[in-house]
């Protein structure tokens, strides 16, 4: 389930990509898939196994890897391990509401991020995000869970106080808000209607029937769970390194 549309984000065969807090790779994967020299950093090691796991299915339904096997960085998003401007992509994909400092996280993607270079950040959209906090409290006390509730404008002027240059929005997985209004509403994710609407979404997700993609893309716009933000770094004149030399201090990335 793909949340960035990298044809809006610009991204080419060649292209170094950085995933932010990768999760299960779903992104780092479908970079490499596209041709991209692709990278997913995230502070769980579990999440990073995931990323192996991702690339294995992805290869047993016949899909190859022109850009290879995705590299896997354990580290902390307030405190990328990478040199100034390493990065032709980035993606940061519901990452920044799980940081308390959110200011600091971003200063670090436009830090590595070359001139020039274009950037995807989603969040969880505001008014769907506000009623799972008033449905369940664990939702967002959960140690790891979410600490604020953006709105677009905000995040937009924050990447732009950055030194970014803003350039498109749009929402996506307007099917998947209703599942998360079940699992707060219930309070547990084995409840009947919850596992049934999981059901569904998995089953929409390998099928992608005409009807359910068009269902969603007239409800992206009024029930989008995600907030999806398309910014560009200023072009400058800058020297990049290969993506064999990133590093940053004495840290080096290496192929998990």
């Amino acid at each position: 389930m793909l949340t960035v549309d990298f044809d809006r984000l610009r991204l080419r065969a060649g292209d170094r990509l950085l995933d932010v807090g990768c999760g299960g790779g779903r992104h780092a994967v479908e970079a490499a898939r596209r041709g991209a020299w692709a990278l997913a950093l995230d502070r769980s090691a579990a999440e990073l196994s995931a990323v192996r796991k991702t690339e294995a299915v992805t290869l047993e339904f016949g899909m190859p890897l022109p850009g290879g096997p995705v590299r896997g960085v354990q580290g902390d998003a307030t405190r990328l391990p990478f040199a100034d401007g390493s990065f032709d992509r980035i993606i940061a994909s519901e990452v920044l509401e799980h940081l308390p400092d959110d200011g600091a996280a971003i200063a670090e993607l436009v830090r590595v991020l070359r001139p020039g270079g274009s950037l995807a950040v989603t969040v969880p959209r505001r008014l769907p995000e506000r009623i799972c906090w008033a449905l369940s409290d664990a939702y967002h006390t959960t140690p790891g869970g979410h600490v604020r509730i953006y709105r677009g404008d905000r995040l937009r002027a924050a990447l732009t106080a950055g030194g970014l240059h803003h350039r498109g929005r749009h929402h996506a997985h307007a099917l998947h808000t209703p599942y998360w209004w079940l699992r707060c509403a219930l309070g547990d994710e084995q409840r009947l209607a919850v596992r049934l609407y999981h059901r569904f979404l998995i089953w929409d997700l390998f099928r992608r029937p005409r009807v359910t993609r068009l269902l969603e893309r007239l409800l992206n716009p009024l029930l989008g769970k995600s907030l999806v933000l398309y910014c560009d770094r200023p072009a400058a004149a800058a020297t990049t390194p290969a993506a064999g030399e990133l590093r940053r201090g004495a840290v080096d990335v290496v192929a998990a």
